[in-house]
């Protein structure tokens, strides 16, 4: 199914033209999720990134964003409204934003996903997908822990479940900061 840009209803929409400022490092690495608004890809509603500082603390910044799109399949999910997507910004400003301070650096997602977002999203917006240095949690979680295949396996949830981890599952913000953790825990369990 494919995002509809630009419906008439839409174009009145007021428009942030810049979302919330990201945290100030240094930091060692990132990891990303994203929310969509429907089956398309391309219909990013939420934006949340985790940023790790050399001392393992996690700061994590999150903006909802406008996907432009009269198509909501997945407010159930997540809880996310066109409504509440009324004045955010779009991706082409998030993106901009995240790509200062991602570009080059090392940035985790917990599975295909998030990446195939971005990249989607880029292609909608007919620009070049960012220059990230893209990681999977998922494949750090196998390594880490190979007991869990076959017994909960490697998502999110059943992390949560065998780490202790706390966090509200569909929040794009909780879910990077997730991921981070569970890159974190690997990290521990490795030394």
């Amino acid at each position: 199914m494919t995002n509809t840009p630009a419906f008439p209803g839409l174009m009145n929409q007021p428009l942030v033209a810049t979302p919330p400022p990201m945290p100030d490092g240094p930091f060692r690495f990132f990891a990303l999720d994203v929310e969509t608004a429907n089956h398309d890809r391309s219909s990013i509603c939420q934006v949340g990134v985790a940023c790790v500082r050399p001392d393992n603390s996690i700061e994590t910044w999150s903006t909802l964003v406008n996907p432009l799109t009269t198509r909501w399949v997945f407010s159930g999910l997540h809880g996310i409204t066109a409504q509440m997507v009324r004045g955010a910004p779009t991706i082409c400003s998030v993106i901009d934003l995240l790509d200062e301070v991602l570009r080059d650096r090392t940035v985790y997602q917990h599975s295909g996903f998030d990446r195939s977002a971005i990249r989607a999203a880029c292609a909608g917006l007919q620009r070049a997908e960012p220059q990230w240095g893209w990681q999977n949690s998922v494949t750090v979680a196998r390594r880490a822990w190979p007991e869990l295949k076959g017994n909960g396996g490697h998502g999110l949830a059943s992390l949560k479940t065998h780490l202790g981890l706390c966090f509200e599952h569909h929040d794009a913000g909780e879910d990077a900061r997730a991921a981070a953790e569970v890159v974190l825990h690997a990290e521990a369990r490795r030394r």
